[in-house]
């Protein structure tokens, strides 16, 4: 504890404080975040070197398995960051927050939104598969509550009664994911991050998060695909 009070300041004491409580921010927020720290501590505050002091934080938490690590929502491209456990890389870091029927059915949620085209899962799907359930079935309403809970927690997302990974998993379970749906699970063709929501090319498969193909046709009347040069058939977001 001695070398951490010496590297680190009471302002990113209180970042990673607030970081802790949140689980996960948008880098607008943690911009601010940053700046307040500064300011109360009374220490040097640069505009510019978020990372710097986030890097500062990373290197005292290396001994705890812990790690704030920047990521990107899949749905509009802004940058988040997210304190995620490193000891621990797949479900199991659940496993103390929800019972064993609970974590089956987040797992078979997972398998619908890897499995799926667009990256979403219906509800009526996911409340098929709770009463299918090995560990204990769920009834609908309980099905739902659960659902509701991992919305809250930040685990799914749910947009229309349809349910994606939330930015805080996919930056927490990227590496458990890409092992085990190693043979579905891609990594964006411009980013290189995990890609749940995707458009992939027909001809050569590569897969691209809506934001990066906004980002990467921006200024192409015909856009092609970066890999094999054939026409992208998509509606540019």
């Amino acid at each position: 504890n001695i070398t951490m009070a010496a590297e680190m300041s009471d302002a990113h004491r209180r970042f990673l404080q607030v970081l802790m409580s949140h689980g996960i921010m948008e880098g607008a927020e943690a911009r601010k975040l940053h700046r307040r720290c500064c300011e109360i501590s009374k220490v040097y505050y640069a505009q510019d070197k978020l990372d710097d002091f986030v890097t500062t934080i990373n290197n005292q938490l290396q001994p705890l398995f812990m790690q704030i690590r920047k990521g990107m929502s899949e749905v509009d491209g802004r940058t988040h960051y997210a304190l995620v456990n490193m000891a621990e890389t797949e479900i199991t870091k659940m496993a103390s927050d929800y019972a064993e029927n609970e974590l089956e059915l987040f797992r078979k949620t997972m398998d619908l939104i890897i499995l799926s085209d667009n990256g979403f899962a219906s509800s009526t799907d996911i409340l098929n598969c709770a009463n299918q359930l090995k560990t204990k079935k769920m009834k609908k309403k309980e099905a739902e509550q659960v659902l509701k809970i991992f919305v809250d927690d930040k685990w799914l997302s749910e947009r229309n009664g349809e349910y994606t990974l939330h930015t805080r998993c996919i930056m927490e379970m990227e590496q458990y994911i890409l092992s085990a749906y190693q043979d579905v699970a891609k990594k964006c063709n411009i980013c290189h991050s995990l890609a749940i929501q995707s458009q992939a090319c027909k001809t050569c498969g590569i897969e691209m998060h809506l934001p990066c193909v906004g980002k990467y046709f921006k200024a192409q009347s015909k856009p092609r695909c970066p890999q094999c040069n054939d026409v992208w058939p998509y509606e540019i977001p």
